[in-house]
């Protein structure tokens, strides 16, 4: 495979876009799984996968040529559904699962009617619902290496900000501090990375990639910083090993990245609860 690697390009695409994903992704996880929003990438990837049936029509009837990549519509719409939850979730602050079940409904039947109306074009729907590292072109590549740039900018200018509204943004608000555009920006980051991830784990799995790091981390950690670190080192973990397996077992990309996360949520588990009954024993 190694081999191969250095001589196909698809291959390169891959493994570059998933190693790049498998970090940011679980990096903003972090703060997702903190603000209790976990929902939120789930609904996001669903009106990504509308952008994409929607340019998968308008390229059906010639409205846009057929070299085009349906993946910039979904990224598109993924940005407009992060900055409408946005809204949403200050809305309904109390009751954040309804603007979020509102979006992901709309979505998932727009997603229907345009894939039923794009005939005569060729929609590998499966590659978009569960990811294949067959897909991912260099334009796909450039996107996400831009993407993670600009993300992980993002966290580190805007780490404290980030923070305080994860832990005490009531207090933020009632001090009128402006967190406004820091948190709408959030939203936005989340909204392009789920967009990217669409072709390396899939819609139906993206929610797995953001929160499983994370459930593991948590695990692990002892502070929010060390939370990011052991998210970040599981995220990688999960994506290359998957990677890896689904290229020598012929599987979807995604499943394979979801199914090693969670056998090594797992493992994490059992190290945990053995560790505690050892402390135990010694202590008794």
């Amino acid at each position: 495979m190694w081999q191969n690697l250095f001589q196909y390009e698809f291959l390169q695409n891959a493994y570059l876009s998933g190693i790049l994903v498998g970090f940011i992704a679980p990096l903003l996880g972090v703060f997702i799984v903190s603000k209790r929003l976990a929902l939120i990438p789930d609904a996001l990837s669903h009106v990504s996968l509308s952008g994409v049936a929607i340019a998968t029509f308008l390229i059906s009837i010639g409205i846009l040529p057929a070299a085009f990549n349906p993946m910039l519509l979904g990224i598109v719409f993924s940005v407009i559904g992060a900055i409408v939850l946005w809204q949403l979730t200050r809305q309904f602050h109390n009751v954040q699962e309804i603007g979020i079940a509102i979006v992901m409904s709309l979505s998932l039947g727009i997603s229907v009617i345009f894939i039923a109306l794009a005939k005569g074009v060729n929609l590998d729907l499966t590659s978009y619902l569960f990811g294949s590292i067959n897909t991912i072109s260099r334009q796909d590549l450039w996107i996400v290496a831009i993407l993670a740039l600009s993300t992980i900018i993002f966290v580190r200018l805007q780490y404290r900000k980030l923070f305080a509204i994860v832990f005490d943004e009531d207090f933020i608000r009632v001090r009128n501090l402006r967190i406004n555009l820091v948190n709408g920006t959030f939203f936005v980051f989340v909204g392009l990375v789920v967009a990217v991830s669409m072709k390396i784990v899939g819609v139906l799995l993206i929610s797995a990639l953001m929160t499983l790091p994370v459930a593991i981390a948590i695990r692990l950690a002892k502070s929010f910083k060390q939370t990011i670190v052991y998210a970040v080192i599981s995220g990688e973990i999960g994506v290359i090993t998957g990677l890896i397996s689904s290229y020598y077992l012929n599987l979807p990309s995604g499943g394979t990245i979801v199914v090693t996360l969670v056998l090594l949520l797992l493992g994490v588990f059992v190290w945990t609860k053995m560790k505690k009954i050892k402390q135990k024993r010694l202590t008794d």
